[in-house]
């Protein structure tokens, strides 16, 4: 090896080591990981990738080690990358940039339009392996042959473009092997950057989905006593220890009702509200963030209250008070904070109205209320908010859609009318609680509905037991997961609806009476207890072959 490849080598380490360092660094701004690693990257998210990747190519040509009239350099890292990790659109915009800059700069030799032209191709090149990246378990290997391709090309198009042909391909030999090795390595390490700040976000976004799940098994049976002063200091205390804010507060209309940590001394428990967020967080029903003082507001002087995240707490269709994370530290609140509020809102405000319904609708039994909402599976829970999180990077808008599934579902198995609803709203529920499950097992469960019926009243909750019975226990059994059939039709005497599916099976009469489970004992008391006992769960199953429930409800009552 020669002193000058051995200078050529040496150059590019020193150029991909900087590149790195710099990249490693930028991967921790909030406004890097916000755009590259955030739910949804916007058009303008692109536009500031193109930028900061062809900067990075820029970067690489400066940094680079003259040889012969040409540049040595680690250019194709940025651009390369930049397609593998960004899509089309930031890959041929990066390489738009770094190739029209390296053909225009002084110091641009024989080779300038060579380099120019095969670093825009680098950006293709990037941009083309990008569907192949996503679905490779190995994306570092994807990325080292992407850039071999690259950097071949380039010192094809210096060979075929640049004059004199002598000088070309005198250069090539020098500088072809270790800028194709060199920089193919360079976009490997890249690449297991990324997936590394990657799945540590990942790793921090399941942490905090089980730290929802923690606060909320601590929290819910203190605010099913209702919501008021002491029930919500307590609930904020929870919060304020586990999430490790530094102040946590709960408002009731335009009161507080109670404050924990910082600011305590004058966001007193019974005053009024004193920021103006809150307030437009009350008066428009949508979730509201802060990143400085000036943006809550506080009329307070002297806060040290700096962030915010405040999300509102619904009764029904109606606002009822906000919950409050604060930070003392400006631009503090992050993405993961924010999914925490959000799920703790959620599972307060199921909470409270429930515990709203509880108060107006006293004939209902306790024990039968406790019975329903025991078929909220705290493990159900936990694996569909990972769920969401798995989505929330690559499908973000498959997240958005089953978080909203897992709202309906929360919703209406904690507060729904606890007399009767109707057919469609009941099909809500098992539909929401079905979209959640095929997102997790995908092939495994397939679901057909069968519909011929009117749209008649029912008591709640029923069918949504039979409906995870047969997943849980029929279905997901199997290796090939198996079918689940929901089908309706009504007649001159009653309305049949049939829950049916292709799975494991067990041995079982004609009653649930000796059957394991408090889900189905309880939707066959019910239907007892309500239409007497001709028209209680029908259940007829064999080993191997499946099971089939029947609900039938009689026509003319309500």
């Amino acid at each position: 090896m020669s002193d000058v490849h051995v200078k050529i080598i040496m150059g590019l380490i020193n150029s991909l080591s900087l590149m790195c360092i710099i990249v490693f660094l930028l991967s921790n701004t909030a406004i890097f990981q916000r755009t590259m690693y955030g739910e949804s990257q916007s058009k303008w998210g692109r536009v500031f990738l193109a930028l900061a990747f062809g900067l990075f190519g820029i970067l690489g040509t400066y940094h680079g080690f003259p040889v012969e009239g040409a540049i040595a350099n680690s250019r194709a890292v940025a651009v390369v990358a930049a397609g593998l990790l960004g899509g089309p659109a930031v890959g041929i915009g990066a390489g738009l940039i770094a190739g029209i800059h390296r053909y225009a700069i002084d110091i641009g030799g024989f080779t300038a339009f060579a380099c120019g032209l095969s670093t825009a191709l680098g950006g293709v090149v990037g941009a083309l392996m990008h569907p192949v990246f996503l679905k490779a378990r190995s994306r570092w290997a994807v990325g080292f042959g992407a850039t071999v391709i690259a950097e071949g090309l380039q010192m094809l198009i210096i060979v075929i473009l640049a004059r004199p042909f002598v000088a070309a391909v005198s250069l090539v030999e020098k500088i072809g092997l270790p800028m194709i090795l060199l920089n193919s390595v360079g976009v490997a390490v890249f690449v297991l950057i990324h997936e590394t700040i990657s799945k540590s976000r990942e790793q921090e976004a399941a942490y905090q989905s089980e730290l929802a799940l923690k606060i909320a098994q601590k929290t819910l049976p203190i605010l099913r006593q209702g919501y008021n002063k002491d029930t919500a200091a307590q609930a904020c205390k929870i919060i304020f220890e586990e999430a490790r804010v530094d102040a946590v507060a709960m408002t009731l209309s335009d009161k507080i009702i109670a404050h924990v940590g910082k600011g305590s001394d004058h966001h007193l428990p019974g005053f009024d509200i004193q920021t103006r967020l809150t307030m437009s967080v009350l008066e428009s029903g949508n979730p509201g963030e802060a990143q400085t003082a000036q943006d809550i507001a506080c009329n307070h002087l002297g806060c040290p209250l700096q962030a915010a995240i405040i999300v509102p707490l619904y009764a029904g269709d109606k606002v009822m008070g906000t919950l409050k994370l604060y930070r003392t530290k400006s631009h503090s609140i992050t993405a993961v904070e924010r999914r925490l509020a959000e799920g703790l809102a959620s599972l307060f405000s199921a909470q409270l109205e429930l515990a709203e319904k509880d108060l107006q609708e006293k004939f209902l039994a306790k024990a039968e209320l406790r019975a329903l909402q025991a078929q909220i599976n705290p493990h159900f829970l936990f694996n569909a908010l990972n769920t969401v999180v798995s989505f929330c990077r690559t499908q973000p808008e498959t997240a958005r859609r089953l978080l909203l599934h897992l709202a309906d579902f929360m919703r209406i198995s904690f507060v729904q009318n606890p007399d009767i609803v109707s057919l469609s709203k009941e099909l809500q529920h098992v539909e929401a609680y079905l979209e959640i499950e095929k997102a997790r097992f995908g092939h495994k469960l397939e679901v057909l509905y069968d519909l011929h019926a009117e749209d008649f009243p029912l008591p709640p909750l029923i069918l949504q037991p039979l409906v995870e019975n047969a997943v849980r226990h029929g279905i997901l059994p199997q290796a090939k997961g198996g079918e689940l059939r929901i089908a309706a039709i009504s007649d001159a005497h009653g309305h049949t609806v049939t829950i049916s599916d292709s799975g494991v099976g067990f041995e079982v009469n004609n009653t649930v009476a000796s059957g394991n489970g408090i889900g189905l004992k309880n939707v066959d008391k019910r239907l007892r207890s309500l239409y007497g006992p001709e028209f209680g769960l029908s259940i007829s199953s064999q080993l191997g072959h499946g099971t089939v429930c029947t609900v039938r409800i009689p026509r003319g009552v309500a």
